[in-house]
């Protein structure tokens, strides 16, 4: 039985060609619209969505070859898939046109039993992609699933300049044994979905979240011009979104929540860690150590936000900052300026 509905671009410059070639795939049940060259298709492609398409190879103003090297260079419009169908014979044009990313080649003229086995075949795999697409998108951020699309999935990582936040909820063992499981999830749920509000806002990916902790990344894996600036900028509208949320648990009779976050800014090695079969983004190096230091720090000290002399460079008008003073943390040699910032009250 026919999948219904698919959209399909018969591209051939012989009319008696596209004609006939439409109305067999008419009759399979797809709906079907057509061009005469190379030029005409990328126009009708990148404004309608298509299924597939069928691609003859000789064809005047821009031939089949032109179409699939402009196709392989277009983010939207790699992973399309293309059947040809062409009188050009011989491995070599074969060869050439899997290369530039064809799904299948069918010689003219065109079989109507292997037309409907490979259309139907290149269609449920780029059912399958569409779907791996969609469950990146949802379980990875938009930057990663970006990433992911214009650089390939590989392990390692590279060398990048960026600002690195930790962040977690003071007192979560104890307030957790406090209350019912099902109230602690709740709690859970609405802390990331503000903290996740304030730091994708500000440019930020959200990485990890282990219980009550997580960790963002400011300028990878997509570059941020102002990345101190834009951690300091999130983690100040973490403490207000805080603030507001314990206002409102205050009202509920439930105990107010306090965040401690520690941002670190310098080089460091992001990338896919783990394996071909379960991997995840995330960055490595001195400089996320020293964030997770600080963060761990502010439980020492009546501050919420620490942050290292590096990302002091975000400050600007409407921030207050104060030294805490050098810091020998573990597992360092020397010991750190650390640098609190708030916000200054109106």
């Amino acid at each position: 039985m026919a999948d219904h509905g698919h959209r399909l671009l018969v591209v051939d410059d012989n009319k008696v060609n596209r004609l006939l070639l439409s109305r067999t795939l008419e009759q399979l049940g797809h709906r079907v619209s057509t061009a005469e060259n190379g030029v005409i298709a990328l126009a009708k492609l990148r404004e309608e969505s298509y299924d597939l398409m069928l691609l003859d190879m000789e064809m005047p103003e821009m031939d089949g070859f032109t179409v699939l090297e402009h196709l392989s260079r277009d983010l939207k419009l790699r992973d399309l898939p293309v059947i040809v169908t062409s009188s050009l014979e011989g491995v070599a044009h074969v060869a050439r046109c899997i290369e530039l990313g064809a799904e299948d080649y069918l010689y003219k003229p065109v079989n109507g039993v292997l037309l409907k086995a490979r259309v139907g075949s290149s269609l449920e795999k780029k059912r399958l992609r569409d779907t791996q697409k969609e469950l990146i998108s949802r379980f990875a951020t938009s930057e990663v699933a970006q990433d992911l699309e214009q650089s390939g999935f590989a392990l390692g990582g590279r060398h990048v300049e960026a600002s690195v936040m930790f962040c977690d909820i003071r007192g979560f063992t104890a307030l957790a044994e406090s209350q019912p499981p099902d109230e602690t999830i709740e709690l859970l749920n609405t802390y990331y979905m503000l903290m996740f509000d304030a730091i994708n806002g500000a440019g930020g990916v959200v990485n990890q979240m282990i219980g009550d902790g997580l960790m963002a990344i400011f300028g990878a894996p997509l570059s941020l011009a102002d990345h101190r600036r834009a951690a300091v900028r999130a983690a100040l509208e973490m403490i207000e979104m805080i603030g507001l949320f314990n206002h409102e648990r205050t009202v509920g009779d439930k105990p107010p929540i306090r965040v401690g976050i520690g941002i670190a800014t310098g080089p460091l090695i992001a990338g896919y860690t783990g394996t071909q079969t379960r991997a995840t983004y995330t960055c490595v190096g001195n400089t996320v150590n020293l964030a997770a230091r600080l963060e761990a720090h502010t439980k020492q000290v009546p501050h919420d936000i620490l942050v290292d002399d590096a990302t002091l460079e975000a400050t600007h008008e409407g921030i207050s900052i104060s030294t805490v003073g050098q810091v020998v943390f573990h597992g360092k040699s020397a010991s750190v300026a650390v640098h609190a910032v708030e916000r200054l009250r109106r």
